[in-house]
């Protein structure tokens, strides 16, 4: 029979060794008579190697202007006049062309990077206003009969 006093441990985890920076943890791992590893960490930053002057002399010979296609004014305020005049809020036209009300927000401030035709197509078919090619913010008309 086992009494109170005694203790069952389940599950101990093994000791894992430690790293010791200082010398007194040296020392006092040695007095105790544990193993001591001494290993070298190689390039730590690879960043201060240096820069290979072939890529920064094709660098400094690109000329390659990146600039970002934006939504134009005209767009946005044929995008927010037309959605006003069907009475519809940025959210109920994100719900109705199946998108995000932030999308909505973007197009009609002009901060949308590379404008989306198909987004553009959607929004043309709820607002009924032309939003591509010329004539933007004309009313859309349905295919001619003949």
């Amino acid at each position: 029979m086992s009494s109170w006093d005694d203790v069952t441990v389940i599950r101990k985890r093994p000791e894992t060794s430690k790293a010791m920076k200082s010398t007194s943890a040296v020392n006092a791992a040695m007095r105790a008579g544990g193993s001591i590893t001494s290993e070298k960490k190689a390039a730590i930053n690879q960043n201060k190697i240096g820069i290979d002057a072939g890529k920064a002399a094709k660098i400094d010979n690109e000329t390659e202007d990146f600039t970002v296609e934006r939504v134009g004014l005209g767009l946005a305020k044929a995008i927010q006049q037309a959605r006003a005049a069907k009475g519809l809020t940025q959210k109920d036209l994100a719900t109705k062309i199946n998108e995000k009300s932030t999308i909505i927000n973007e197009y009609e401030t002009g901060k949308a990077a590379n404008p989306n035709q198909q987004v553009l197509a959607k929004m043309e078919r709820v607002l009924g206003v032309k939003l591509r090619g010329k004539d933007i913010g004309q009313p859309l008309g349905g295919p001619k009969k003949k």
